[in-house]
Protein backbone atom coordinates (compact mmCIF):
# COMPACT_ATOMS: atom_id res chain seq x y z
CA UNK A 1 0.00 0.00 0.00
CA UNK A 2 1.50 3.11 -0.97
CA UNK A 3 2.02 5.86 1.50
CA UNK A 4 2.18 9.46 0.44
CA UNK A 5 4.47 11.52 2.56
CA UNK A 6 5.82 15.69 2.13
CA UNK A 7 7.75 17.11 4.20
CA UNK A 8 7.63 20.63 4.66
CA UNK A 9 11.20 22.55 4.54
CA UNK A 10 13.87 20.76 2.12
CA UNK A 11 16.68 22.74 3.63
CA UNK A 12 19.63 19.87 4.73
CA UNK A 13 17.73 18.23 7.23
CA UNK A 14 13.99 18.13 5.45
CA UNK A 15 16.20 17.03 2.29
CA UNK A 16 18.21 13.89 4.40
CA UNK A 17 14.81 12.57 5.18
CA UNK A 18 13.15 13.05 2.00
CA UNK A 19 16.14 11.29 0.81
CA UNK A 20 15.79 8.42 2.91
CA UNK A 21 11.99 7.90 3.15
CA UNK A 22 12.43 7.72 -0.98
CA UNK A 23 14.38 4.25 -0.39
CA UNK A 24 11.35 2.31 0.80
CA UNK A 25 9.53 1.37 -2.49
CA UNK A 26 5.96 1.70 -0.31
CA UNK A 27 6.47 5.77 -0.18
CA UNK A 28 5.90 8.50 -2.47
CA UNK A 29 7.92 11.08 -1.43
CA UNK A 30 7.45 15.47 -2.04
CA UNK A 31 9.73 18.01 -0.41
CA UNK A 32 8.33 21.24 -0.23
CA UNK A 33 10.01 24.61 -0.24
CA UNK A 34 10.10 27.93 -2.14
CA UNK A 35 13.65 27.79 -2.85
CA UNK A 36 13.43 27.22 -6.62
CA UNK A 37 17.39 26.31 -7.57
CA UNK A 38 17.07 23.62 -4.94
CA UNK A 39 13.65 22.01 -6.12
CA UNK A 40 14.49 22.28 -9.78
CA UNK A 41 18.23 20.36 -9.49
CA UNK A 42 16.49 17.96 -7.47
CA UNK A 43 13.72 17.23 -10.13
CA UNK A 44 16.30 17.55 -12.75
CA UNK A 45 19.45 15.28 -11.85
CA UNK A 46 18.02 13.89 -8.06
CA UNK A 47 18.92 14.62 -5.02
CA UNK A 48 22.98 14.70 -4.08
CA UNK A 49 24.00 13.37 -0.28
CA UNK A 50 27.31 13.69 0.39
CA UNK A 51 28.59 10.52 3.14
CA UNK A 52 32.71 10.52 3.27
CA UNK A 53 34.02 9.80 0.28
CA UNK A 54 30.59 8.18 -1.28
CA UNK A 55 27.91 10.92 -3.23
CA UNK A 56 24.58 8.89 -3.35
CA UNK A 57 21.57 10.25 -5.74
CA UNK A 58 18.33 9.77 -5.00
CA UNK A 59 15.67 10.10 -8.21
CA UNK A 60 12.68 9.09 -6.53
CA UNK A 61 12.39 12.08 -4.38
CA UNK A 62 9.83 14.80 -5.71
CA UNK A 63 10.57 18.78 -5.32
CA UNK A 64 7.49 21.18 -5.22
CA UNK A 65 7.40 24.82 -5.02
CA UNK A 66 3.13 24.32 -4.83
CA UNK A 67 2.20 21.88 -2.34
CA UNK A 68 -1.63 21.29 -4.11
CA UNK A 69 0.58 19.55 -6.48
CA UNK A 70 0.92 16.75 -3.83
CA UNK A 71 -2.81 16.89 -2.92
CA UNK A 72 -3.50 15.39 0.28
CA UNK A 73 -0.62 13.20 2.08
CA UNK A 74 -1.05 10.19 4.95
CA UNK A 75 2.12 11.68 6.33
CA UNK A 76 3.60 15.25 6.96
CA UNK A 77 7.02 16.27 8.57
CA UNK A 78 8.01 19.63 8.88
CA UNK A 79 11.38 20.66 9.00
CA UNK A 80 11.10 24.19 8.83
CA UNK A 81 12.75 26.33 11.39
CA UNK A 82 10.52 26.93 14.17
CA UNK A 83 10.17 30.52 13.10
CA UNK A 84 8.15 29.76 9.87
CA UNK A 85 6.26 26.79 11.57
CA UNK A 86 2.74 28.77 11.04
CA UNK A 87 3.28 29.97 7.78
CA UNK A 88 4.83 26.79 6.86
CA UNK A 89 1.64 24.95 8.13
CA UNK A 90 -1.20 27.58 7.16
CA UNK A 91 0.46 27.70 3.27
CA UNK A 92 0.74 23.79 2.80
CA UNK A 93 -2.76 22.99 4.78
CA UNK A 94 -3.50 21.83 1.02
CA UNK A 95 -1.67 18.33 2.66
CA UNK A 96 -4.38 17.71 5.04
CA UNK A 97 -7.34 16.12 6.11
CA UNK A 98 -9.02 14.34 8.74
CA UNK A 99 -6.40 11.03 8.30
CA UNK A 100 -3.66 12.93 7.79
CA UNK A 101 -1.10 12.70 10.86
CA UNK A 102 1.57 15.36 11.22
CA UNK A 103 5.19 15.05 12.51
CA UNK A 104 7.99 17.91 13.67
CA UNK A 105 10.96 17.07 14.29
CA UNK A 106 12.91 20.44 14.57
CA UNK A 107 14.24 22.07 16.94
CA UNK A 108 12.74 24.04 19.68
CA UNK A 109 10.05 24.67 22.16
CA UNK A 110 6.33 25.23 20.53
CA UNK A 111 6.33 23.29 17.37
CA UNK A 112 3.74 20.90 18.73
CA UNK A 113 1.42 23.70 20.09
CA UNK A 114 1.88 25.78 16.60
CA UNK A 115 1.36 23.04 14.19
CA UNK A 116 -1.70 21.81 16.60
CA UNK A 117 -3.39 25.13 16.64
CA UNK A 118 -3.01 25.42 12.66
CA UNK A 119 -4.21 21.68 11.63
CA UNK A 120 -5.40 19.96 14.61
CA UNK A 121 -3.79 18.63 17.78
CA UNK A 122 -5.07 14.93 17.16
CA UNK A 123 -2.97 15.06 13.63
CA UNK A 124 0.50 16.02 15.67
CA UNK A 125 3.11 13.69 16.72
CA UNK A 126 6.36 14.79 18.44
CA UNK A 127 10.00 13.50 17.42
CA UNK A 128 13.77 14.36 17.44
CA UNK A 129 16.59 13.29 15.69
CA UNK A 130 20.35 12.64 16.23
CA UNK A 131 21.14 13.26 12.35
CA UNK A 132 23.38 15.81 11.20
CA UNK A 133 23.91 17.61 7.74
CA UNK A 134 24.22 21.16 5.93
CA UNK A 135 23.77 22.49 2.43
CA UNK A 136 26.40 22.01 0.11
CA UNK A 137 24.31 23.75 -2.72
CA UNK A 138 21.03 23.49 -4.44
CA UNK A 139 20.01 19.94 -4.53
CA UNK A 140 23.28 18.46 -3.04
CA UNK A 141 23.48 18.44 0.88
CA UNK A 142 26.10 16.53 3.37
CA UNK A 143 25.16 13.81 5.48
CA UNK A 144 27.67 14.90 8.47
CA UNK A 145 25.91 13.02 11.46
CA UNK A 146 24.57 9.94 12.08
CA UNK A 147 22.00 8.49 15.22
CA UNK A 148 18.56 7.57 15.82
CA UNK A 149 15.26 9.14 15.42
CA UNK A 150 12.61 9.05 18.61
CA UNK A 151 9.01 9.93 18.08
CA UNK A 152 5.90 8.98 19.95
CA UNK A 153 2.58 10.18 20.37
CA UNK A 154 2.20 13.38 22.54
CA UNK A 155 0.70 10.82 25.33
CA UNK A 156 2.71 8.40 25.23
CA UNK A 157 0.34 5.91 24.22
CA UNK A 158 2.16 3.20 21.44
CA UNK A 159 -0.83 3.47 19.09
CA UNK A 160 -1.15 1.87 15.92
CA UNK A 161 -0.04 5.00 13.52
CA UNK A 162 2.88 5.41 15.59
CA UNK A 163 3.90 2.07 15.26
CA UNK A 164 3.57 2.22 11.26
CA UNK A 165 5.50 5.64 10.87
CA UNK A 166 8.12 4.11 13.08
CA UNK A 167 7.99 0.58 11.03
CA UNK A 168 7.95 2.63 7.57
CA UNK A 169 11.27 4.61 8.90
CA UNK A 170 13.42 1.91 9.72
CA UNK A 171 12.40 -0.01 6.71
CA UNK A 172 13.35 3.29 4.81
CA UNK A 173 16.74 2.91 6.85
CA UNK A 174 16.18 5.43 9.56
CA UNK A 175 17.11 3.82 12.99
CA UNK A 176 13.66 4.59 14.71
CA UNK A 177 12.68 4.03 18.23
CA UNK A 178 9.49 5.06 19.90
CA UNK A 179 9.47 6.87 23.31
CA UNK A 180 6.29 7.08 25.51
CA UNK A 181 8.24 10.50 26.71
CA UNK A 182 8.29 12.50 23.74
CA UNK A 183 7.74 16.11 25.33
CA UNK A 184 10.61 14.99 27.61
CA UNK A 185 13.00 13.88 24.80
CA UNK A 186 11.74 17.41 23.17
CA UNK A 187 13.65 18.71 26.03
CA UNK A 188 16.24 16.74 25.75
CA UNK A 189 17.16 17.59 22.15
CA UNK A 190 16.22 21.19 22.90
CA UNK A 191 18.97 21.12 26.20
CA UNK A 192 21.53 19.78 23.09
CA UNK A 193 20.87 22.53 20.99
CA UNK A 194 21.46 24.99 23.71
CA UNK A 195 24.67 23.69 24.67
CA UNK A 196 26.20 23.62 21.13
CA UNK A 197 23.96 26.16 18.65
CA UNK A 198 25.09 28.92 20.13
CA UNK A 199 28.44 28.66 20.88
CA UNK A 200 29.23 27.22 16.93
CA UNK A 201 27.76 30.21 15.62
CA UNK A 202 29.48 32.43 17.64
CA UNK A 203 32.53 30.87 17.39
CA UNK A 204 32.29 29.46 13.57
CA UNK A 205 33.63 26.18 14.95
CA UNK A 206 32.34 22.66 14.44
CA UNK A 207 30.51 20.64 16.79
CA UNK A 208 33.28 19.16 18.07
CA UNK A 209 35.49 21.55 18.07
CA UNK A 210 33.83 22.77 20.98
CA UNK A 211 34.96 20.02 23.25
CA UNK A 212 38.89 21.22 22.65
CA UNK A 213 38.44 23.96 24.59
CA UNK A 214 38.16 24.27 28.03
CA UNK A 215 36.73 28.02 28.17
CA UNK A 216 33.91 27.15 26.00
CA UNK A 217 33.32 23.90 28.08
CA UNK A 218 32.56 26.22 30.73
CA UNK A 219 30.11 28.35 29.12
CA UNK A 220 28.40 25.31 27.66
CA UNK A 221 27.64 23.78 31.09
CA UNK A 222 26.18 27.00 32.65
CA UNK A 223 23.78 26.93 29.73
CA UNK A 224 23.12 23.22 29.78
CA UNK A 225 22.44 23.49 33.90
CA UNK A 226 20.10 26.67 33.72
CA UNK A 227 18.17 24.50 31.47
CA UNK A 228 17.93 22.01 33.34
CA UNK A 229 16.78 23.61 36.33
CA UNK A 230 13.83 25.12 34.05
CA UNK A 231 12.51 21.93 32.96
CA UNK A 232 12.89 19.93 36.65
CA UNK A 233 10.53 23.13 37.60
CA UNK A 234 8.28 22.54 35.23
CA UNK A 235 8.05 19.01 36.16
CA UNK A 236 9.62 17.81 32.47
CA UNK A 237 11.09 13.94 32.92
CA UNK A 238 14.59 14.74 30.99
CA UNK A 239 15.70 10.66 29.80
CA UNK A 240 19.28 11.66 30.06
CA UNK A 241 20.88 11.15 33.66
CA UNK A 242 23.72 13.66 33.11
CA UNK A 243 22.32 15.88 30.41
CA UNK A 244 25.91 18.15 30.01
CA UNK A 245 27.66 14.54 29.46
CA UNK A 246 25.12 14.25 27.26
CA UNK A 247 25.31 17.22 25.02
CA UNK A 248 29.27 16.16 24.90
CA UNK A 249 28.78 12.62 23.28
CA UNK A 250 26.23 14.68 21.07
CA UNK A 251 28.69 17.26 20.19
CA UNK A 252 31.21 14.12 19.54
CA UNK A 253 29.31 12.20 17.67
CA UNK A 254 28.21 15.01 15.42
CA UNK A 255 31.97 16.55 15.04
CA UNK A 256 32.23 17.57 11.41
CA UNK A 257 28.70 18.92 12.03
CA UNK A 258 28.21 22.69 11.05
CA UNK A 259 25.15 23.68 13.34
CA UNK A 260 22.07 24.83 11.85
CA UNK A 261 22.55 28.05 13.64
CA UNK A 262 26.19 28.98 12.42
CA UNK A 263 24.95 28.00 8.53
CA UNK A 264 22.44 30.43 9.57
CA UNK A 265 25.02 33.41 10.95
CA UNK A 266 27.29 32.57 7.84
CA UNK A 267 24.16 32.63 5.27
CA UNK A 268 23.31 36.00 7.09
CA UNK A 269 20.00 34.35 7.84
CA UNK A 270 17.64 34.41 10.56
CA UNK A 271 18.28 32.04 13.07
CA UNK A 272 16.19 29.80 15.47
CA UNK A 273 17.54 31.39 18.48
CA UNK A 274 14.20 32.77 19.91
CA UNK A 275 13.10 29.31 19.90
CA UNK A 276 15.56 27.78 21.48
CA UNK A 277 17.86 30.13 24.49
CA UNK A 278 15.53 32.76 24.04
CA UNK A 279 12.82 30.38 24.66
CA UNK A 280 14.24 29.43 27.51
CA UNK A 281 14.82 32.97 29.15
CA UNK A 282 11.00 33.37 28.52
CA UNK A 283 10.13 30.33 30.21
CA UNK A 284 13.10 30.96 33.16
CA UNK A 285 11.12 34.10 33.66
CA UNK A 286 7.74 33.33 33.88
CA UNK A 287 9.08 30.61 36.49
CA UNK A 288 11.22 33.03 38.46
CA UNK A 289 14.36 31.51 37.40
CA UNK A 290 17.63 33.44 36.62
CA UNK A 291 19.40 31.70 33.60
CA UNK A 292 22.12 34.70 33.13
CA UNK A 293 24.53 32.39 30.31
CA UNK A 294 21.41 31.85 28.34
CA UNK A 295 20.16 35.45 28.32
CA UNK A 296 23.49 36.60 27.45
CA UNK A 297 24.00 34.05 24.33
CA UNK A 298 20.31 34.86 23.29
CA UNK A 299 21.92 38.51 23.34
CA UNK A 300 25.05 37.35 21.23
CA UNK A 301 23.20 36.14 18.42
CA UNK A 302 20.54 38.68 18.59
CA UNK A 303 23.78 40.92 18.11
CA UNK A 304 24.99 38.38 15.11
CA UNK A 305 22.15 38.59 13.19
CA UNK A 306 21.97 42.76 13.27
CA UNK A 307 25.69 42.52 11.16
CA UNK A 308 23.56 41.09 8.59
CA UNK A 309 21.85 44.29 7.63
CA UNK A 310 25.40 46.36 8.23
Amino acid sequence: MQVKIAIIGAGSMGSLYGAMLSQNEENEVFLIDVWKEHIDKINERGLLVHEGEKVLKYEKVKGLLDSKKAGVCDLVVVFVKSTLTESAVRENIDLFDENTSVITLQNGLGNVDIIGEEAGFEKVLGGTTAHGAYMMGPGEICHAGFGKTVIGELNGEASERIISISDNFIKSGLETVISNNILGLIWDKLIVNIGINPLTAITGLENGKLLEYPELLSIMEKAVNGAVMVSEKKGIKLSQEDPFSYVKEVASKTAHNKSSMLQDIENKRKTEIDMINGALVKEAEYLGIDVPINEMLTKLIKFLEKRKYE
